[in-house]
């Protein structure tokens, strides 16, 4: 990897990793096909992007499946990682024998490490129990001859005393990579440095930047996490990604090109990615990133919509922006419950449910909001209460 050039450069310039066909499983209403994912890698690739990140795994029968084998069949399992879930040890089993059975090669464990996240999400906050977790996970992996990277989900905004020893446990338990993610856009650049320094510092670390881009500073802040000593950079096409979006590839690109003066990447494919990416997502040529789009507080995990305040450092309505569901194919019962809530509709939430998922994959999946839930229920109601 060659050396950074000009004034307050890095020592090292980074590697990137595209998340695009992993992150947009979390962006409301964005589903990506197999013929999509294939040209999306394949351009990422001879852009110069050293690994894609594609689908979530949690258990067998993932529904990310057939991405990941299109991924797979166009860049291959070397250039390509998967997230894997990790709730408990028998959880983290399952998902491991999907992804042997995939053919994936590396890894990403998705691990909550706030207070906030671990006790939504792990059902506990304790740091030892943490810290178990993580070398469980990594510990399983490794003995099946998996790369690893593990991630401190919302580690943006964990204490540097709760941080800092779950990274050294991973590593410990012989994990290849941590990556920070700064889940909810928390950290200023010169914040960053400070957090990323910490975690450099443990012996034998490579370390990743996962920024989200609701205060705008996504690039601003990978840059100033490599400036502290992290190697990777995790971005996507066009800043693709729930909350704001995450660190757009082409300006994270051209900025190490007109700052560091790096010339390793082939950005004449950018364009060409940003199209096929941004129509095979549904969003079209005007899709922009920041707290003010659409897309910007549109959820489609029903956790997201019942606690925002975990994942959202100013609320939607302070920018006059308001807080949506956007579903196609992941509804659920508690999807459908929250968009009801507040209204005189009454039905069956069960049976509402698998009706309109049925209707769904009919009609071929058309974006369903709140108002659309609403009118299919009035809809429903005659034939069915």
């Amino acid at each position: 990897m060659a050396a950074a050039e000009g004034p307050g450069a890095p020592e090292r310039l980074p590697r990137i990793s595209d998340a695009t066909l992993r992150d947009s499983a979390h962006m409301a209403g964005v589903e990506f096909g197999p013929e999509d994912a294939a040209a999306i890698a394949e351009l990422l690739v001879a852009t110069g992007v050293e690994l894609v990140e594609v689908g979530m795994v949690s258990g067998p029968d993932s529904k990310d499946a057939d991405l990941v084998l299109a991924t797979h069949e166009a860049v291959g399992p070397e250039r390509s990682m998967t997230l894997l879930v990790v709730r408990d040890r028998r959880q983290v089993a399952l998902a491991l024998d999907e992804a042997e059975r995939l053919g994936v090669r590396h890894i990403m464990y998705s691990i909550p490490t706030s207070e906030q996240h671990a006790r939504l999400k792990l059902g506990s906050d304790s740091p030892k129990f943490l810290q178990a977790l993580a070398r469980s996970a990594i510990t399983q992996a490794k003995e099946r001859g998996f790369h690893v990277t593990f991630s401190g989900e919302d580690g943006a905004r964990t204490p540097k005393e709760r941080l800092v020893p779950y990274v050294e446990a991973g590593f410990g338990a012989g994990a290849d990579r941590f990556r920070l993610a700064e889940t909810v856009a928390f950290l200023s650049p010169w914040r960053m440095q400070e957090v990323i320094a910490d975690i450099v510092a443990i012996d034998g670390s490579e370390i990743e930047i996962h920024s989200h881009n609701m205060l705008g500073m996504a690039v601003a802040n990978s840059l100033a996490a490599v400036r502290a000593g992290a190697q990777w950079i995790s971005a996507t096409v066009g800043g693709i990604g729930e909350r704001g979006g995450n660190a757009p590839l082409a300006e994270l690109l051209t900025s190490l090109r007109v700052i560091h003066g790096d010339t390793r990447f082939d950005l004449t494919h950018l364009t060409e990615l940003s199209r096929i990416a941004l129509r095979g997502a549904g969003l079209g040529d005007a899709f922009q990133s920041g707290p003010t789009t659409p897309h910007a507080f549109a959820y489609e995990l029903p956790g997201q919509l019942s606690h925002p305040e975990a994942y959202e450092t100013l609320p939607a309505e302070l920018v006059g922006n308001s807080r949506e569901l956007r579903v196609r194919g992941r509804l659920t019962t508690a999807l459908v419950a929250w968009a009801l809530a507040g209204t005189d509709l009454s039905v069956d939430i069960e049976a509402f449910t698998a009706w309109l998922a049925d209707r769904q994959e009919r009609v071929g999946r058309p974006l369903l909001d709140r108002d659309a839930i609403r009118k299919a229920a009035i809809d429903f109601r005659p034939v069915h209460v």
